[in-house]
Formats: C-alpha cells, sequence, structure tokens
C-alpha cells in the first residue's frame, strides 16, 4: 500500500509542477475571470455614443415623427436624424457621424418600402431595428386607414394565452425545464473536457514513462496494477485541484460581481435556481465517467511505445466520448425521447446522457440506481481486464497496431 500512495503522490506532484498544466490553469482562471464580469467589460468597453441613423422620406406623408418614435419604442439607444437626400446622407456616412441612412418610399403593394444602406451591413442589430420599427409604422397606417380604434389594435396584436401543462405528477414544468436545460447544459460541457482531457493525460503519462524507460525501473519496484491505479488516482487528484480552483475563483468572482445569481447570463442558463440533487449527480456521474475512461485510458496508453502513437492509439476511446456528447446534445431539445432512455444504461454513455435525464426528468430513483450499478461494474470489470493488458502491456516496445498489440499485451501477462 505504501508503494501506491508514493506512485499516486509522485504523478499528482510531477503534473502539478509542471509548465503546461500551470499555464493552462492560469489560462482558465483568467478566462472564468473574463466570463464572470462579461457585463462589466462590456459596459466598460461600450461607446457612450449613441449610433445614429438618417431618415430620408420621400412618402409625401410626413412620416419622419412616427417613425422616430417607433424606433423610440424598439431601440431608444439609436439615434434618429433627417436627411434631405441621399448626397447629404452620404456625405454623413463618409463622415462617420452616421451609421447608414433609410430610404423610406412608398410602394404600391406593401404600403411603404424601406431601403438601407451603410458601409457595412455585417451588423444587423441596427437594419433589424429599423425593419421592426418600420413594421409597426405600417400596422399604424394600416390601423388608420381601417378606422380601427385603439382597443381593436390592441387586440389585433395581442397573441393568444398559450400554456403547456405536464399531466404527470412530479413532472417539471416548462419554467423548470428551461432551467434545468441552461444548467445541464453547462455541466455536460464540464463533464466532457474533463474526462476527455485527464483521461487523455493518464495515456500521456504512461506513453512518456515507457519513452524514457522509467518503466524499467518501475515494474522492478512496483507492480504494474499498482502503477496503474495510483495513476489514475493521482490524475484524478489533480482534477479535482484545478475544479476546486476554477468553481472556486468563478464562485468568488460572481459574489463580487452581482448581488445575486437570477439575472443576465444567469438567469438564462438556470443558475438563480440550482437544484442541489442535480448537482451531487454531476459530481457523481464526472467521477464514474472519469474511472471509466481514466481506466481504459491507461491500458491503451501502456501498449504505446512512442507518445506520438498515443493519439491514434485512444481515438476510439475519444469517439466514445464525442459521440455520448453529441447524444446528450440532441437530447437537451427531446430528454424524453427513447433512444436517450435506451443509451442512459449504454456504461460508455451513461455519464453523460443519465445526468441529462436526471436533470430535466423526474426519473425514477430505480433507473438512477440501475445505470450506476451497471456503470461500477463495467469499471470494476474493465479494471480487471485492463490490469491484465497494462502488465503486459508495459513490457511491450516496438509498433503498436490497436487490437494486435493489445492481445499481445494480454498473452504477455500470462508468463508474468
Amino acid at each position: 500500500m505504501n508503494k501506491f500512495w508514493i506512485v499516486l503522490s509522485h504523478t499528482y506532484l510531477s503534473k502539478l509542477k509542471t509548465k503546461s498544466f500551470i499555464i493552462s490553469t492560469i489560462i482558465m482562471m483568467a478566462l472564468i475571470l473574463v466570463l464572470t464580469n462579461i457585463s462589466k467589460l462590456i459596459d466598460t468597453f461600450d461607446s457612450d455614443d449613441q449610433e445614429k441613423v438618417a431618415i430620408i422620406d420621400q412618402t409625401e406623408d410626413s412620416l419622419f415623427d412616427s417613425y422616430k418614435n417607433a424606433v423610440a419604442g424598439v431601440n431608444d439607444e439609436l439615434s434618429i436624424i433627417s436627411a434631405q437626400d441621399e448626397k447629404e446622407a452620404e456625405e454623413m456616412v463618409s463622415a462617420e457621424k452616421i451609421v447608414g441612412y433609410l430610404l423610406i418610399e412608398k410602394d404600391d403593394s406593401l404600403g411603404i418600402k424601406g431601403t438601407y444602406k451603410a458601409n457595412q451591413i455585417s451588423d444587423s442589430t441596427v437594419s433589424n431595428d429599423l425593419l421592426l420599427a418600420l413594421t409597426q409604422l405600417k400596422s399604424q397606417i394600416a390601423a388608420k386607414e381601417l378606422k380601427l380604434t385603439e382597443q381593436q389594435i390592441t387586440q389585433l396584436n395581442t397573441p393568444p394565452a398559450f400554456e403547456t401543462i405536464a399531466l404527470q405528477k412530479n413532472a417539471k414544468t416548462e419554467e423548470d425545464l428551461n432551467q434545468a436545460r441552461g444548467l445541464v447544459y453547462v455541466l455536460l460541457f464540464v463533464i466532457y473536457f474533463g474526462v476527455l482531457m485527464y483521461a487523455t493525460m493518464i495515456a500521456m503519462e504512461v506513453a512518456t514513462e515507457k519513452t524514457s524507460r522509467v518503466m524499467e525501473i518501475l515494474i522492478s519496484s512496483v507492480p504494474p496494477v499498482t502503477q496503474m491505479f495510483a495513476k489514475i488516482m493521482g490524475v484524478a487528484l489533480l482534477s479535482l485541484t484545478q475544479m476546486i480552483l476554477f468553481f472556486g475563483l468563478g464562485y468568488l468572482s460572481i459574489k463580487q460581481s452581482l448581488t445575486g445569481m437570477n439575472e443576465g447570463f444567469f438567469a438564462f442558463f438556470g443558475f438563480g435556481n440550482i437544484n442541489i440533487s442535480t448537482i451531487i449527480y454531476a459530481i457523481i456521474f464526472a467521477l464514474l465517467g472519469y474511472l471509466l475512461y481514466a481506466t481504459l485510458a491507461a491500458c491503451l496508453g501502456s501498449v504505446v511505445s512512442k507518445i506520438e502513437d498515443v493519439q491514434q492509439m485512444i481515438s476510439p476511446m475519444t469517439m466514445l466520448v464525442v459521440v455520448a456528447f453529441m447524444i446528450a446534445m440532441f437530447g437537451l431539445g427531446n430528454p424524453s425521447a427513447s433512444y436517450i432512455t435506451i443509451t442512459s444504461f449504454i456504461p460508455f454513455f451513461t455519464p453523460m446522457i443519465m445526468f441529462l435525464r436526471v436533470g430535466m426528468l423526474d426519473v425514477p430513483f430505480w433507473e438512477i440506481a440501475i445505470s450506476i450499478a451497471v456503470l461500477i461494474l463495467t469499471i470494476v470489470l474493465l479494471g480487471i481486464i485492463g490490469a491484465k493488458i497494462y502488465r503486459g502491456g508495459v513490457l511491450m516496445y516496438g509498433s503498436s497496431k490497436s487490437l494486435k498489440s493489445i492481445k499481445n499485451a494480454l498473452q504477455l501477462s500470462k508468463r508474468n
């Protein structure tokens, strides 16, 4: 047991001190600071000058004032000025006094027609606001021509009442689903990148030691199986350290920048009303997913003799993670779909897809328990088989050819 802790601490501390780990951690922490303070940064760099648009009214109905009021109702930060003709408007655009100009004309079939001209039309925000205001003005003109009252106009523009109600007793409401969807979306990314990054790190660690011939010294003093699980737990502690730093910094930054998590970005992603059970299940499935893929990565890394062959060897594992993530992304729109239910019990997909179901649906506990039990059983079986592959794989040097290399590793482990 003492050898296990020695390998574990060595794996943890050696990775913790590497420049790549330190630099990537600093970059991620800086990114978290930017994201959690994005509203302040936008306000800081946002110009106080209002965007100005010139209006050329060629309808002979004096629509400028009415249109200006309509624009103010759509976007009060957009300033509207009048221009006599296109030549004057073009000169103002060239002098950068305005961002563009709108030509309003009569149209026999549609009533009025708008043409927006600017140096660049890649930013569609201004043109969309102008179109919305012009649509409202057209409706007002049509209402006057039809002699509709204000009450009739309001009734005409009011959408019908529409409500969705779940008949199942414990089913989540539409509001709960929208909040859960954003939270699950973010946590799925955390699980995806965490599992993929740290599992790959283990494969690289094993391959690096084989390349430097350190493995030959290690296997003479520490059993290969002890090495494998010590490395898995060492990288697990490393990932836990990094996650504590990330989430701790994010939480403190949010507390400093906002009075609560019920506004803007955080309200949209459902962080204003976090269900503690969702967080607990996220941790459980993230850890189990890590153990599953980390064990597989250690086995695959052990049969590789060159670092450059690692990515090729672990590519099937990477594809499994990607497929699970893509299914989960498609399932966000319809988490009760049959293919989501079926794949949530497939061990290599369970960490993400069962978490998706738990986060968005009222899943019976027995289903969750079965999926976790199957996942744990798969990890144990993979650990037993993986230990044999690892025992023979660490002694293999030369070219690696996927399945053939795994078969050779199993045969070699029987001789030891």
